[in-house]
């Protein structure tokens, strides 16, 4: 069977994901874990950077999933998937955020937060120890600043500016109107450039 997995796997490369999604939703076990291989990485770094907490995150994207194999079939559009995925990952993460107390957030120590740094890390950087530690500091900084707006705002700007969602399926997700969208945006985009400003 290890054998004919990177087949099976090679098959499902030449293929668009509306069809991926369209046979994970017949049942094919093979696609759903592509489409698997696909987002967790994804997910999980939008709900690490929503919880700030490595357990949470974990739990939100293994729900999210747990939830998308069971309602999979129901997706009537599998073009929308992704946004589809998306909005269940998010609504996970905001109703973590409403079930813990207004004081129970707090910063998570810097080796945790180097999985944000992980991710960002330019090409070039590598080797060179000094620009290695500013970008640490200013991932740092981001988290801390990101842990300060309201949890509506920091699920704008990931979704956006990380994830590059559409406004559209941003409000979609949120359920609330893109002008709504727009102005949180904003105001969380004035927030982090004043935090980060020293990095600029």
């Amino acid at each position: 069977m290890d054998e004919r997995e990177p087949v099976v796997l090679a098959r499902l490369d030449d293929l668009d994901e509306a069809t991926v999604v369209a046979r994970a939703q017949d049942g094919n076990l093979d696609a759903f874990e592509y489409l698997v291989e696909a987002y967790q990485g994804r997910l999980f770094r939008l709900a690490f950077r929503m919880l700030h907490d490595r357990g949470d995150a974990e739990d939100v994207v293994q729900d999210t999933l747990v939830a998308c194999w069971r309602k999979l079939p129901l997706l009537i559009d599998v073009q929308a998937f992704s946004g589809w995925l998306y909005r269940m990952a998010t609504n996970r993460c905001l109703d973590s955020l409403r079930r813990r107390s207004s004081h129970a957030e707090v910063v998570q120590e810097p080796a945790t937060l180097q999985i944000t740094a992980e991710a960002s890390t330019e090409p070039g950087v590598v080797g060179d120890p000094a620009r290695e530690a500013e970008i640490s500091c200013e991932m740092d900084g981001l988290a801390t600043a990101l842990l300060a707006l309201p949890p509506e705002q920091r699920a704008c700007w990931l979704l956006r500016e990380i994830h590059e969602r559409s406004y559209a399926e941003i409000a979609a997700t949120l359920k609330v109107s893109e002008q709504t969208v727009r102005g949180r945006l904003a105001r969380a985009r004035a927030q982090l450039t004043g935090k980060m400003s020293q990095w600029q």
